[in-house]
């Protein structure tokens, strides 16, 4: 089978929305410019067109996708051709999403993760429709769930229990702490610096200012008003990413939707998760909120990490609740092991490199404000001794806990048999204060590394040990 045919017309619009740049620049901001090189471009603005025309629905047609017994084949490529045969039990994970063109055509996109690092560990359909859709997932779990001999009824998955909804409460909460009111100010500011690279706007600008300052009593319901327009931008920025945000979770599966015009849904298979993170902020550490990720095998990109995410505005106790309902084998302790006292003065006695940078910076080009060097020393030490008040550590038989940060904490919880690999580091220093830098490695796209700096070597050597059961038990 080919992707639906609407593929072509979300194709065309992804590159026409790569070149309104080239369109505003060329044809807008140069309309009335002839010289040689300005027409020049045009022709080439024109034959990229052209080819662009031709070649994506080239690709379309050439592109197709069959749902063998045992894996899923991909033909790609005009030019070079490309076979990919992936089997249905290296599909880990899958992800929909669903824009306003999906919406308007019916149609949703998927991947499926396989939970490997190489460049072909995502299997994308970028435009197939909603049934089509239905058809490839339950091909996919029925295959990669070992149950196609069983009967449809012994098929019948586990009903979705929902733990979470978000409320308008709660979209009105993440526009005040994820500060997406402020938008608009840099949104300006970038529009003015964009504009003022073809366009003189600083007599303008002057002129602005000094009318305002001859009539100062505006500037307060101006001030009021932009408040209000920053507000409702940074409100309808959240409803759009974060409204309708849903929780939900079955016996095998974490099921995570969001969005109100493109939506997304993201299915984590229980058994794959590798770890959970638990992040919070200065603000939100006054709020008493936390924002809790789950680790898959099967995450690639970064930017969909971000879906993997339970709601970054719950509070710190909602969030542990619900972490521990969804994933009972894992469960978050608040309370842990903090460094010994020894370790704040082998931070403290560390060479201020930020220090040293700054004070040669301000010599060379600003002796003035070499002062400035020791508020950069004041603000490293109030750092060090943030970074060590927040660190802390747990180790079970099963699971290791490790918190690390300073204005922005964050606390990584994983069980021992998901660690891929460890190493003991000590420093020349670190030495002179009997203490080490544990590291452990995760599976994930990327990996994740987690570092717990400046333990005593008495616990990472009990570290060292507590690992070795593992491998031992896994030799055995």
């Amino acid at each position: 089978k080919r992707q639906h045919p609407a593929w072509i017309l979300l194709e065309y619009v992804s590159f026409i929305k790569s070149l309104l740049f080239v369109i505003f620049f060329l044809f807008i901001l140069k309309a009335g410019t002839d010289t040689g090189w300005v027409v020049w471009a045009r022709y080439g603005f024109w034959l990229v067109i052209v080819w662009g025309m031709v070649y994506i629905p080239t690709r379309w047609y050439t592109s197709t996708y069959e749902l063998k017994e045992d894996a899923i084949v991909l033909r790609e490529g005009v030019f070079v051709k490309k076979l990919r045969t992936t089997t249905y039990e290296r599909i880990q994970d899958h992800h929909t999403h669903t824009n306003f063109i999906h919406k308007l055509l019916g149609l949703t996109a998927i991947k499926l993760e396989t939970g490997t690092t190489d460049d072909d560990a995502t299997l994308t359909f970028e435009a197939v429709s909603l049934a089509e859709a239905n058809r490839i997932l339950d091909i996919v779990h029925r295959r990669n769930s070992n149950r196609a001999e069983m009967k449809e009824e012994e098929f019948a998955i586990s009903p979705k229990h929902i733990y979470f909804r978000s409320t308008q409460k709660d979209n009105l909460k993440a526009a005040l702490t994820s500060f997406s009111f402020l938008a608009l100010f840099p949104l300006v500011a970038a529009l003015y610096s964009n504009i003022a690279d073809f366009i003189d706007v600083e007599e303008s600008t002057k002129s602005l200012f000094s009318y305002f300052m001859d009539h100062s009593a505006l500037l307060i319901p101006l001030a009021g008003v932009a408040l209000l327009l920053s507000f409702g931008i940074g409100y309808i920025q959240t409803i759009i990413k974060y409204g309708n945000y849903e929780i939900a979770g079955d016996e095998n599966r974490i099921y995570i939707s969001k969005g109100v015009l493109s939506r997304t849904d993201y299915s984590i298979q229980k058994s794959r998760v590798q770890a959970i993170t638990i992040k919070q902020s200065l603000l939100k550490r006054l709020l008493g909120m936390a924002e809790v990720k789950v680790v898959s095998a099967g995450q690639t990109e970064s930017n969909e990490q971000e879906i993997s995410s339970l709601y970054p505005f719950l509070p710190k106790r909602e969030a542990y609740l619900l972490t521990n309902e969804l994933l009972p084998d894992y469960h978050i302790e608040e309370e842990m092991i903090h460094l010994p006292g020894k370790v704040l003065w082998l931070r403290l006695v560390r060479p201020y490199y930020w220090t040293i940078v700054g004070f040669i910076i301000l010599y060379l080009v600003k002796k003035e404000w070499i002062w400035l060097a020791a508020v950069v020393f004041l603000i490293e030490i109030v750092l060090r001794y943030l970074n060590y008040k927040f660190t802390s550590y747990l180790q079970t038989e099963k699971f290791i806990q490790v918190r690390n940060g300073g204005l922005v904490t964050e606390t990584f919880l994983t069980k021992r048999k998901n660690i891929q690999q460890i190493s003991i580091t000590h420093s020349w220093l670190q030495r002179r204060f009997n203490v080490a830098t544990l590291e452990f490695t995760n599976r994930s796209k990327p990996f994740v590394v987690t570092k717990l700096p400046d333990v005593p070597k008495e616990t990472a050597q009990e570290f060292y040990n507590w690992y070795k059961r593992i491998v031992q038990i896994k030799g055995n």
